[in-house]
């Protein structure tokens, strides 16, 4: 950085109202990193809170004019280390931005400013009848800006898709302070390259996104669910693909292995029996759900289901659905946690859980695998003793094993967590060196002085 600190502060004063920039180490400390474990965070100059699209635009020319990296936050909800600090940067975080500018239910979109909270636009699309289909688990806390940086998916995925397949529009701020606006806001439209999909997911590598269009969906009824419990994991995998071919679309499917069951049991008290060694967890929300649950339960017993017992009403569904939002809770008490996301052919997903549970006998670690069933995506959740350097040790290479093994089955090495820093090495094997090559191109074209977020992805 060729500038002072003092030098940085005065030109981002000069532009941003009272209470905006702030330097205090203390305060600046606490926002030097996201919920990943293993990545690295430096000391950032300034910490700057704009409300406006004119304030982020003067951040991004004072941070081009002075060669100040800029990295851009949301909640810190992360877990890929996506919005660590980098020395000396303009930490840009984007939380105040938070107003639902416009919600329309004829033409079923909302516009959002980056910093609103998944669960209050959710909240709000309901009560115009209307629904926001993309519900990470952090959907509480985590925001829009942060879900369309990493592409975050959630447990509706297998029915209702991922955030990309929401976001109709942008409004980004490029590193040089233009305001760029991508896509539609009807319903089709396909002018010239889709530069809305390249910034979904784009970890704030590309721009910053400051403003959104999003798809909404006609609010669906509540959801009724099943609980299957199985003998084994290669049953209950059995029993997805039954789901699945026999064209059946849950609105959910979660699957636990035993060490994530007994976890829960543990900390929830939730009373499940001790011989589960898997536990799926099957919702619909149509017209037929009733009809469909006794269908899949019946699907589930022939693949080997020892239970598998459909709820009666929407609060007993809501009550077998709460083992699953105490998954990665659970497995936090048991020590400290590092949380894969490795997505496979849903096909796979049987050889993807012996396989995790081979690497962690392997590696001598607690290893539990919690999943987006429907979509093969998979969360094995590494415990361990962080004070332990042999424990931390083993646990970066379970990390690796289980990335590896995703791959060699056809997998990708994140479904929905982003790439950040956890994954920069192993994005260039997914990709390929000619793959590698051409999104190094495109970033530098979008940021050709390299300050958007650096370190990230690449």
């Amino acid at each position: 950085m060729g500038a002072t600190v003092s030098e940085l502060t005065n030109r981002l004063v000069a532009g941003l109202p009272e209470g905006a920039v702030v330097v205090d180490p203390a305060v600046t400390g606490a926002y030097r990193h996201d919920m990943a474990g293993f990545c690295e965070a430096g000391e950032p100059a300034v910490l700057v809170f704009p409300r406006t699209v004119e304030e982020v635009q003067h951040v991004l020319r004072t941070a081009s004019e002075l060669r100040v990296p800029v990295v851009p936050q949301g909640a810190r909800t992360g877990l890929s280390g996506g919005a660590n600090a980098v020395a000396g940067c303009i930490l840009l975080s984007l939380v105040k931005m938070d107003r639902i500018l416009e919600l329309d239910p004829v033409n079923r979109i909302a516009v959002v400013e980056p910093g609103v909270v998944n669960a209050a636009l959710s909240r709000a699309a309901e009560e115009r009848g209307l629904a926001y289909p993309p519900d990470p688990s952090s959907w509480e806390s985590c925001t829009i800006g942060g879900n369309i940086g990493t592409g975050a998916g959630g447990l509706c995925c297998v029915k209702y898709g991922v955030t990309s397949e929401y976001v109709l529009g942008l409004e980004v701020v490029l590193a040089d302070g233009r305001l760029l606006r991508t896509g539609r806001r009807t319903a089709k439209g396909v002018a010239g390259y889709d530069l809305t999909r390249l910034f979904v997911g784009s970890e704030g590598t590309l721009g910053v996104v400051v403003g959104a269009v999003l798809a909404l969906r006609p609010a669906p009824a509540p959801q009724l669910a099943l609980a299957a419990e199985f003998p084994s994991t290669a049953a209950a995998c059995a029993a997805v693909n039954a789901v699945t071919e026999a064209g059946f679309t849950p609105s959910l499917m979660e699957l636990m292995d035993s060490v994530v069951v007994a976890a829960v049991n543990r900390f929830g008290r939730m009373g499940l029996p001790e011989s589960t060694r898997a536990l799926l967890l099957v919702a619909f929300d149509g017209p037929e759900r009733a009809r469909e649950l006794a269908e899949v339960a019946r699907l589930c017993r022939a693949a080997g289901a020892t239970e598998a017992v459909p709820a009666e009403d929407q609060a007993e569904s809501e009550l077998l659905l709460q083992a699953r939002r105490l998954a990665l809770t659970a497995m936090d008490s048991l020590g400290t946690t590092m949380v894969d996301d490795v997505a496979v052919p849903r096909s796979r997903l049987a050889e993807m859980l012996a396989g995790v549970a081979r690497i962690a006998e392997g590696c001598g670690l607690t290893i539990g695998v919690v999943s987006h069933a429907g979509d093969g995506n998979t969360h094995p959740v590494v415990a361990f003793d962080a004070k332990d350097p042999d424990q931390v040790a083993r646990a970066m290479r379970s990390f690796e094993e289980i990335m590896a093994l995703g791959l060699e089955l056809g997998g990708t090495i994140t479904g929905e967590h982003g790439v950040g820093l956890l994954k920069r090495e192993w994005l260039a094997r997914e990709l390929g060196p000619v793959g590698l090559e051409l999104q190094k191109q495109m970033k530098g074209l979008f940021d050709p002085l390299g300050i958007l977020n650096p370190g990230k992805l690449f």
